[in-house]
């Protein structure tokens, strides 16, 4: 963001990068983002990713579902749009930092494609284990529970992939390093 001030406190696993991504870590060489990531951290850059995940996969299952697509056709728009928003939300993150859109796709793609993946594959499966969950319909309660549930076990499963990522300056590291 803009104007955003940034906290850096090497090695303490505390840091943030002004637009709500902790990045703990301690600077190796070449001032790659390294060490040991709070969990706090991991969590902040599990829900950033969440958030395009999850508004590209409630967007697939709501398509799908409305137009009474069967599991697989469903299950692929959400996780085809999962990607789509992870990606973007990212984008734009470092966009506004200065890089350009060639430089900020590659930053999103080293940043979040496991997350992602990992986050998909958690909650589809979920999603997809529930006995008729996807067949519930959009004015099921049960549907929104159950997708809602889906989504909250991603997030319980990616953040230590997220953290194991960040202390070895991958995943969401890797933005802080275009924040300035």
């Amino acid at each position: 963001m803009p104007g955003a001030q940034h906290e850096h406190r090497t090695g303490t696993g505390t840091g943030t990068d002004g637009h709500g991504h902790g990045h703990g870590h301690g600077h190796g060489h070449h001032g790659a983002p390294r060490g040991t990531t709070s969990w706090a951290s991991a969590a902040r850059a599990t829900l950033h990713c969440l958030t395009g995940c999850a508004i590209g996969e409630v967007l697939g299952m709501v398509i799908g579902t409305a137009l009474g697509w069967g599991t697989v056709p469903t299950v692929a728009l959400a996780v085809a749009l999962a990607f789509a928003f992870g990606y973007a939300l990212t984008v734009r993150s470092v966009l506004t930092a200065g890089l350009g859109l060639g430089a900020a796709l590659k930053v999103a793609l080293a940043a979040d494609t496991l997350s992602i993946a990992v986050m998909e594959v958690v909650d589809n499966t979920a999603v997809v284990a529930i006995p008729g969950a996807l067949h519930a319909g959009l004015a099921s309660w049960f549907f929104w529970a159950s997708l809602a549930a889906a989504l909250a076990l991603a997030f319980v499963v990616t953040t230590p992939v997220n953290r194991w990522m960040m202390s070895r300056g991958k995943g969401h590291a890797v933005i802080h390093a275009h924040h300035r």
